[in-house]
């Protein structure tokens, strides 16, 4: 059984509280580490992100739409411009020149149907254009969310990194002090079963919570002071004082 003086086995308990402290300091480190509000603004973009790529698709292609349309229009304008000219220099054979007022009619006509739908695009357009800025408000909405709750997590990542950095400080320093084959024990103690050493009290292990039965205080009570017990419960080293029993 590993031994350590009484005096010695109660410094575990300033020990334990420096790894408790190391403990909740982790603890809230993952916490804010997998804070919610990240996990949904992190999906909520995704969603919108989504969104604003189909809403950029939708304009592209109008605008692809509007220009086909438009080179539709510019290209029958075009042929009435020339036939308007010929027409109106008087030369060639009259039934020539019949032909071409009713192909005019007829240019004429389409125009006006090309132009009906070249307006129908630029106003489609018009409203998808609407949409992606609108969509594209919402992303930037979302990220300044996100970039305000991480800057606010950031901070209090760094403070809490700070403050566990003070505290393996002042650890390491206290455990140098301790007995050594008491400290590998510890140790040992703490990587297994998550706490490392507590308080015997009125009969109550801190450690687990629990009352001990009696068997186990007998055990205990007949140990000699300087060895190092353990709570039958939780595995922890049990630190025995003066009201332990």
């Amino acid at each position: 059984m590993a031994k350590a003086a009484p005096a010695e086995q109660l410094k575990l308990l300033e020990l334990q509280g420096l790894d408790a402290k190391l403990k909740s300091l982790s603890n809230r480190r993952r916490s804010l580490e997998s804070d919610s509000r990240i996990t949904d603004l992190e999906a909520a973009l995704s969603v919108a992100n989504g969104e604003l790529g189909a809403a950029k698709v939708a304009v592209h292609d109008a605008e692809l739409e509007l220009k086909r349309s438009e080179a539709d229009v510019e290209q029958v304008a075009s042929r009435i411009e020339r036939d308007e000219a010929r027409l109106n220099s008087g030369t060639g054979l009259s039934k020539d020149l019949v032909a071409l007022q009713r192909d005019l009619v007829s240019l004429n006509k389409r125009r006006s149907d090309l132009e009906d739908v070249e307006l129908e695009v630029l106003e489609r357009l018009d409203s998808l254009r609407l949409r992606q800025a609108a969509q594209q408000q919402i992303v930037d909405d979302i990220q300044g969310s996100f970039g305000s709750i991480r800057a606010e997590l950031d901070e209090q990542l760094a403070e809490i990194a700070a403050e566990a950095t003070v505290v393996r400080g002042k650890r390491a320093a206290f455990a140098d002090g301790l007995d050594a084959g008491m400290l590998a024990v510890y140790e040992k103690t703490l990587a297994k079963r998550g706490v490392g050493a507590a308080r015997l009290f009125h009969g109550t292990s801190e450690g687990s919570g629990m009352q001990l039965s009696p068997g186990d205080l007998a055990e205990i009570k007949a140990a000699a002071e300087d060895d190092i017990v353990f709570c039958p419960d939780s595995g922890c080293i049990l630190v025995r004082s003066a009201e332990w029993a």
